[in-house]
């Protein structure tokens, strides 16, 4: 018997839910030791992937900026 939640199996839902928080910690965490937004890049982080992310490296972190 499986579980299912909208017709999805439920470890899909623990899946989901283990990426967002892992993402989201990340950005708390790295967003705090470098000193940026890191409750807004954390919360946003919490809803939705991988945006927060991609976004937090291009324009906060500034990832991919040419080298001098």
């Amino acid at each position: 018997m499986t579980h299912n939640i909208h017709g999805q199996p439920l470890w899909t839902l623990i899946l989901v839910v283990i990426i967002l928080l892992c993402q989201s910690t990340w950005l708390f965490l790295d967003g705090r030791k470098r000193g940026y937004r890191y409750w807004f890049w954390s919360l946003w982080g919490l809803i939705q992937c991988p945006f927060p992310l991609l976004f937090y490296l291009i324009f906060a972190r500034k990832v991919f900026r040419s080298k001098p």
